[in-house]
């Protein structure tokens, strides 16, 4: 009988399941789950010392108190937002920067592909494996939040809420996973550990410092000199804010902050024409997700986009033992 079931056993499964055991018992796991309980408990401590302000600004948003713990901050550290937004590339760039690599040098990934066990089944682990442990971990912290949220307020989140926390934590996910992929590219194309991570942490900051200067510089160099209609500036307006979309950072605020803060009801310039009516009401969730709609569809493309190229080249090289 243990014959037969061993037989029977998915090796894919099995690949899963040992790297998210390797990656759990390693020091690099640990040292990430410590920084980021640490900066969750330190924006939550600063989100609820100023909260009692935060519910009296007279903003539309002041039904949606759950919401409040994710984005208000009383200044002394960031909000819980910002600390994501922040750790949230670094930790997917840990999880994938040695992931093919690594392996190779030590030479243990010819002795497994020496097994019977399709090539493709290695690459398609390593990344449900870093991305089901980084899914459990955004759970778990987006569920902390919003039961310390819990108790301190003392009334339950209404539906509306729960579901923008659900889709804010869904969000996350797909957000560390584009970074991931990224990881694991590099991961494939360079030989070394510490060239693919140097790779990784260069485009992160690229486009957390840099790029939007490189946009602020063409923007200024484009701007018209002279006196413009209305509607030509707002065209030119969007086409800055396009220019800034390229930024998957960009990408992820937008989702965002359009999810946790309802009273957003559009992510670009408008018209005088279309301010004049308005009513100051926060959307429904399914306008505000009609609304972040092709900045979801971004994130997931460059992840899909990514991963392509990682298989590609991964699948069309030789791997030849040490």
């Amino acid at each position: 009988m243990i014959s037969i079931a061993t037989k029977q056993t998915n090796p894919f499964g099995v690949i899963v399941s040992k790297e998210i055991s390797d990656t759990v018992k390693s020091w690099k796991f640990i040292i990430m789950v410590a920084l980021v309980l640490l900066t969750c408990m330190g924006s939550l401590y600063a989100a609820l010392d100023d909260f009692s302000a935060a519910i009296k600004g007279g903003s539309a948003d002041d039904d949606f108190f759950f919401l409040k713990l994710y984005t208000h901050s009383n200044g002394t550290l960031p909000s819980f937002l910002v600390f994501i937004s922040f750790l949230g590339p670094l930790l997917g760039i840990s999880m994938g920067f040695d992931s093919i690599n690594t392996e190779q040098n030590k030479g243990t990934l010819s002795r497994l592909l020496a097994q019977p066990i399709y090539r493709d089944y290695i690459l398609n682990a390593k990344f449900l494996a870093a991305l089901t442990i980084l899914s459990y971990l955004f759970i778990g912290l987006s569920l902390q939040v919003l039961g310390f949220g819990l108790i301190f307020i003392g009334i339950p989140p209404t539906t509306d809420e729960l579901m923008r926390i659900i889709i804010f934590s869904i969000v996350n996910i797909i957000y560390v996973g584009f970074w991931l992929n990224l990881s694991i590219l590099f991961s494939v194309k360079f030989r070394q550990a510490a060239t693919s991570a140097l790779a990784g942490i260069s485009v992160w900051l690229f486009f957390t410092i840099f790029y939007s200067m490189i946009v602020n510089l063409i923007a200024k160099g484009l701007a018209p000199v002279r006196f413009i209609s209305e509607n030509q500036m707002v065209s030119f307006q969007r086409f800055v804010q396009n220019l800034m979309r390229f930024n998957p950072g960009q990408l992820f605020n937008d989702v965002t902050t359009t999810l946790l803060r309802p009273s957003v009801r559009s992510l670009g310039p408008l018209t005088t024409e279309q301010t004049i009516g308005a009513i100051p009401n926060p959307l429904p969730l399914g306008q505000s997700l009609m609304l972040v709609w092709p900045q979801v569809v971004a994130l997931i493309g460059g992840t899909l986009m990514f991963f392509a190229i990682a298989y590609t080249i991964f699948m069309r090289r030789e791997i030849r033992s040490r």
